[in-house]
């Protein structure tokens, strides 16, 4: 195999200046947890619809009857080589929060931070080029930001959204007997991986850069949908981690079929192979203790439900009866690998189950 990023400017690699890249690069979720824990309790206004109390994917804040803000930023270091890429993917990631909310986006800011005497202006502008590109998509203007000099490359945004009040999407609303729908395939940390080592072909990359750089516009109409009762997007801490915050928010047990995941070719292969993150094991150390892996599982499933996930799909929990509704929402905006995943039900403790 070979690296498949496109050729710059240059030799150097951007994944080469970081020490993590994509949503891989956050903190691990048990670290987080214990900084926040220390956290002074702030100001909570009533309009303040949404805060961190669920570590929900953005803050929503009430304007008036038929209008709220949807705010969220997000920003890391580079998961490709190619800088149009990556500042493809780092616009997507960010403004997917806004999405996975059920808000419509409306502006960004950009977040620069680049190590200027080692990148020349010309890749540091593909970059920036490449996040302009991906809110033109989402029909968004950047509307400013912020740069700095840095010692790791690192791009992202701010991003605002409108919603109605009544239609915002929470990852604490699920019900038991809901329905859970995976709108993205998974396997992202575990490209990435193989790709920072050389080991990715073109049409990985290729499958890779599709998935990280499409919109989860299917958000917007499925905020719409009564019966569509929580929504989340899977990020950083993983499918396990993003749908474990969605069952202790909710107070139920996710019961998750490894079967049914949809995952991004070769996938399996490769995390077979070794290509896994180094957030997985992060990830499993930080909440391992609330997932049931059942012991018919393959051995790799831990490292795939724990996979970081930059720019991955939403995570919808709706009735049964609108399970056809959500798919069809789903593939007719080209998310085609939609699929159902598992459930949720009643129990006493909160956590997830993956079955076979």
């Amino acid at each position: 195999m070979t690296d498949v990023s496109s050729p710059s400017t240059e030799s150097i690699r951007l994944t080469s200046l970081s020490h993590g890249g994509g949503c891989g690069c956050k903190i691990a979720p048990g670290v987080l947890q214990e900084i926040l824990k220390s956290s002074a309790a702030g100001l909570v206004p009533p309009e303040l619809l949404v805060g961190n109390e669920t570590s929900d994917d953005a803050a929503v804040y009430r304007l008036n009857d038929e209008q709220a803000l949807v705010a969220t930023t997000d920003f890391f270091m580079p998961i490709v080589d190619d800088p149009f890429d990556f500042g493809r993917i780092a616009a997507a990631n960010a403004i997917s929060d806004v999405y996975a909310m059920g808000g419509k986006p409306v502006m960004a800011l950009a977040l620069l931070a680049m190590p200027v005497a080692k990148l020349s202006l010309q890749t540091i502008g593909q970059i920036v080029r490449g996040g302009e590109a991906v809110c033109r998509e989402a029909g968004i203007p950047i509307a400013g930001g912020h740069t700095i000099d840095s010692v790791e490359p690192i791009y992202g945004l701010v991003v605002m959204g409108l919603v109605h009040p009544a239609r915002v999407k929470r990852n604490a609303s699920a019900q038991a007997g809901d329905v859970l729908i995976l709108g993205k395939r998974l396997g992202v940390g575990v490209l990435s991986a193989a790709l920072k080592k050389n080991a990715l072909d073109a049409q990985g990359y290729g499958e890779l850069v599709a998935s990280t750089t499409q919109l989860n516009t299917p958000g917007v109409p499925l905020a719409e949908m009564a019966h569509v009762h929580a929504l989340t997007d899977v990020t950083g801490f993983g499918l396990a981690g993003h749908t474990l915050e969605l069952a202790r928010a909710s107070g139920l047990e996710a019961v998750v079929h490894y079967a049914a995941l949809p995952m991004l070719p070769d996938v399996e292969r490769l995390a077979t192979a070794g290509f896994v993150t180094g957030a997985s094991g992060r990830n499993w150390a930080a909440y391992g203790a609330e997932v049931r892996l059942d012991a018919a599982l393959p051995e790799v499933a831990r490292n795939l439900v724990t996979d970081p996930q930059t720019s991955g799909g939403l995570l919808v929990s709706c009735a049964p009866g609108a399970v056809s509704a959500v798919l069809e929402i789903f593939h007719a905006q080209g998310f085609g690998h939609a699929a159902v995943i598992g459930r949720m039900q009643a129990a006493a403790v909160p956590g997830l189950t993956v079955l076979p």
